[in-house]
């Protein structure tokens, strides 16, 4: 491919974590965007990469802090830092937006959530997310919430009542449904109840992989059936064995192009674009960090001390133009790289948003 398509990460990470502050968070089980350092590095690699805009995660998603309070200050953190970089960071209201942050050379930064507890009793709250400009709400992480089920919660139970309710609301205001880290059961009635086409922005195929937090072929179809959207993640996930390569990754996205089309195909990381430094010294706060999360209940099947949660040959600044190369090698043309690189998330945005 003679030209960088554009790239848009349904799910990934604004942040360099070798600095001395993002390193000690990411051994703790509650990060704080306050803990992210959003530096010269972060900014300069996220450029370098050739990354037009990427769907990052704030406000609650685990942990003892109070979920809707934490999620407006993280809103205001992450406000605060947008306004400090005017020149590389743009915040995304609309999929206009992914297009003038590409057209002007800027880092287009969009608002998500990984679980919508901190919406509590009250619908009324998604309208003041959506008014502070958040645009992806994922329902569940990995265990059950009073919304619905993650993909860990064993009775597998779907949506709850109230989480019919949350779905609508969320159509109301033309925000994504995203279905990552949800029940089956859960991921297709929500997907059925949606009248705006509902995402999965960071899994893989469970055909491939037998894990929970991989979507089954049904789930994948129904999505894409639906006009929703499907992003492929460069984790653990990938392989049973918990060590994914990037020929893992690719066969993936082969699967789910066959499974959903190519029109509904794209990539969430689920990682940063600025590499570790020290794997050694992550290692050793990996072990503390994966036991964390396995003593809060909050772990994934496939989560394991000795596993990265990341692709070891699929990371870095050059990430996408080694994807890239790696799917030209498969076979996919220039048009369906493009497509699944960041058009297809840009197509599905603007199907979903409201102008």
């Amino acid at each position: 491919m003679t030209r960088t398509p554009l790239i848009v990460n349904a799910l990934g990470q604004l942040d360099n974590p070798n600095a001395p502050h993002s390193a000690e968070a990411a051994s703790e089980l509650n990060q704080s965007s306050e803990q992210l350092s959003v530096d010269a590095r972060a900014v300069a690699d996220a450029h370098a990469s050739g990354m037009t805009a990427v769907n990052i995660t704030l406000g609650y998603t685990m942990g003892d802090m109070p979920p809707y309070e934490h999620t407006l200050h993280e809103l205001d953190v992450w406000d605060g830092i947008i306004r400090d970089n005017p020149d590389d960071l743009l915040l995304v209201r609309t999929a206009a937006d992914i297009r003038r942050a590409r057209a002007e050379h800027r880092i287009g930064v969009i608002y998500g959530f990984q679980n919508a507890v901190a919406v509590g009793e009250d619908t009324g709250r998604i309208a003041t997310f959506a008014e502070r400009g958040v645009r992806v709400v994922q329902l569940t992480y990995n265990q059950a919430n009073h919304i619905g089920d993650g993909s860990m919660a064993p009775e597998n139970r779907g949506l709850t009542p109230f989480g019919r309710e949350v779905v609508e609301a969320l159509n109301e205001q033309h925000l994504m449904v995203d279905l990552s880290h949800s029940g089956e059961r859960t991921c297709l009635e929500a997907t059925r109840l949606s009248r705006e086409p509902a995402s999965v922005n960071h899994t893989g195929c469970r055909a491939l992989a037998d894990l929970p937090r991989n979507k089954t072929d049904e789930e994948l179809r129904l999505v894409a059936e639906r006009g929703g959207f499907v992003g492929i993640y460069f984790m653990p996930f990938l392989n049973v064995s918990g060590h994914a390569s990037a020929t893992d990754v690719v066969d993936h996205i082969a699967h789910a192009v066959n499974v959903c089309g190519e029109d509904a195909v794209g990539i969430g990381t689920d990682g940063s674009v600025t590499s570790i430094d020290d794997l050694d010294a992550y290692r050793e706060q990996l072990v503390e960090h994966v036991a964390q999360r396995q003593a809060a209940g909050v772990s994934a099947a496939g989560e394991r001390a000795d596993t990265l949660p990341f692709v070891i040959d699929l990371r870095g600044v050059d990430q996408f133009r080694e994807l890239i190369r790696l799917l030209e090698k498969r076979g996919f043309g220039s048009e369906r790289i493009e497509k699944i690189m960041g058009r297809n998330f840009l197509e599905y945005a603007g199907r979903v948003w409201a102008a």
